[in-house]
C-alpha cells in the first residue's frame, strides 16, 4: 500500500509541476488544442480521445462510488477536468480513510455496509 500511495504522491507532483511549467511557457488554453487535434483526426487527437475516454470511466467512477449524490456527481466533474492532478490526490485520501482495506477504497463505504448487509440477510434465508 505504501508503494502505491508513493505512487500516488508521485504523479501528483509531477503533473502539478510539468502543468504549471507549460501553463507559464505556452499559455493556459489547453482546450482548443486539445479539441483542435482531436477535430484534426491526427494521432495527438486519437490520444486525445482515448484519453478523455478514460477521464470520463474516472468521473463515472468518483460519481458512482459515492451513490451519484450531488458531492458525488461534483466530484466525478472534478476527475474528469482535473484528470490525474484530482485523481492521485483523492485516491491517497480513500487509501487512507479505508485503512489499506481496498474494498472499502474502491467500493466506498456505502457499498461495504450493504454488501455486508446483503451477506447477513442471504445468510439468515440459508439459516431458515
Amino acid at each position: 500500500m505504501n508503494a502505491f500511495r508513493a505512487l500516488l504522491v508521485l504523479m501528483a507532483v509531477s503533473i502539478v509541476a510539468y502543468t504549471l511549467i507549460t501553463g507559464v511557457n505556452h499559455g493556459w488554453n489547453l482546450f482548443p488544442l486539445f479539441l483542435g487535434d482531436m477535430v484534426a483526426m491526427t494521432w495527438s487527437g486519437q490520444f486525445n480521445l482515448d484519453f478523455t475516454c478514460f477521464l470520463i470511466l474516472s468521473g463515472l467512477w468518483v460519481s458512482w462510488r459515492h451513490q451519484f449524490s450531488l458531492s458525488g456527481l461534483t466530484l466525478g466533474l472534478i476527475a474528469i477536468i482535473g484528470g490525474i492532478m484530482f485523481l492521485a490526490p483523492y485516491l491517497l485520501f480513500a487509501t487512507l480513510q479505508a485503512n489499506g482495506n481496498m474494498e472499502a477504497q474502491f467500493l466506498g463505504k456505502k457499498r461495504i455496509v450493504e454488501l455486508v448487509n446483503l451477506s447477513a440477510a442471504q445468510q439468515n434465508a440459508k439459516s431458515d
